[in-house]
């Protein structure tokens, strides 16, 4: 008796993945892509009206809007076009995209604090340094 067992001829070979995943992942379609599309068109269509028209008052609200719309455009881009959900490559890639974010934010918020407090860190200049006594 033997301990390998050969079903349908493939796994003598070491063929047993193909990759003809036929499960819950789903595969590209063009109904998908013209999904994502359309929805990447209005999400850069309505923040480009936004601006143009003039809608918000405040410039500081028109930044936070169109903020929030690239947010979201972001997402529909993994989704759509990347095909990046919680179960594709088994989770890594989730994890991969979470561990980006993390140093990203990190970076740029330990950036922008030094930058903040360069200025009481710096030495004066020559016209403060005439006024000290």
């Amino acid at each position: 008796m033997s301990a390998h067992i050969d079903t349908a001829g493939h796994g003598a070979h070491g063929h047993d993945d193909h990759g003809h995943d036929d499960g819950p992942v789903s595969h590209s379609t063009f109904k998908g892509y013209m999904t994502g599309f359309v929805l990447a068109v209005i999400l850069t269509a309505i923040p480009f009206w936004l601006v143009m028209a003039k809608v918000f008052d405040k410039p500081n609200t028109t930044a936070l809007v169109i903020l929030a719309f690239a947010v979201v455009q972001i997402v529909v881009h993994m989704v759509y076009f990347l095909h990046m959900d919680a179960k594709s490559e088994g989770g890594w890639n989730m994890l991969a995209l979470i561990f980006t974010l993390v140093v990203v934010v990190i970076t740029l918020a330990g950036s922008l604090w030094v930058m903040y407090h360069m200025n009481t860190n710096m030495m004066p200049t020559m016209h403060d340094m005439k006024n000290m006594p």
